[in-house]
């Protein structure tokens, strides 16, 4: 699909009434859909990360929703995938973007271990304070698992339900990240259809 028919098609949907900024709002906004198995290359204008501080490090953006890396990861290539249209709880997105939600965290999975070359992940996904939602947007967190309790690197993240340790993301690796991913994604679409699974 080209991109100017991706971005004709594109609706940053509600922005928050309650008046605080949401920053995957801000994300959304600043970022167009482009057709997520031909991205562009990482030095076009439309995925330059600094176009918002911190910087956003763009993985997926179709016309439902829109996939970043975290900029607190847990471990190298920590991603985040939210809908474009702001919904503070999973039972506010609609039936359709579930469904694109869906179909990505899979896609985007795959990916993920192509890149990172982790082989187990988390997938999380919190609803309201108590439950450990930071953002007030939906968001899936897809977090590598790398095996560190055989190497004694016990100082890293804990293996289990999206606790651990965080560090700022470099932005030099985020960028060479987000270009490896966004071509793993390339890769995995057209697997997928030859396949005929999409």
């Amino acid at each position: 699909m080209a991109e100017d028919k991706i971005v004709q098609s594109f609706d940053p949907g509600v922005i928050p009434a309650d008046g605080d900024p949401c920053p995957f709002c801000n994300i959304v906004a600043a970022y167009a859909p482009f057709d997520p198995s031909s991205p562009p290359p990482a030095s076009s204008p439309s995925l330059d990360p600094n176009k918002l501080a911190p910087p956003a490090f763009i993985v997926l953006s179709t016309p439902s929703l829109v996939a970043f890396l975290d900029i607190l990861p847990l471990s190298p290539g920590h991603l985040l995938l939210c809908p474009r249209s702001h919904r503070p709880k999973l039972t506010d997105v609609t039936s359709q973007e579930a469904a694109d939600l869906g179909a990505s965290l899979r896609i985007l999975s795959a990916a993920l271990v192509r890149a990172t070359g982790v082989n187990d992940w988390n997938v999380l996904q919190n609803n309201g304070a108590a439950a450990a939602q930071v953002v007030n947007h939906v968001h899936y967190h897809l977090i590598p698992r790398p095996e560190i309790r055989a190497s004694g690197r016990f100082s890293e993240s804990f293996t289990m339900f999206g606790r651990g340790v965080r560090q700022e993301l470099d932005d030099d690796e985020a960028a060479a990240l987000a270009e490896r991913l966004r071509g793993c994604v390339a890769v995995v679409l057209e697997e997928e259809s030859r396949k005929g699974r999409l």
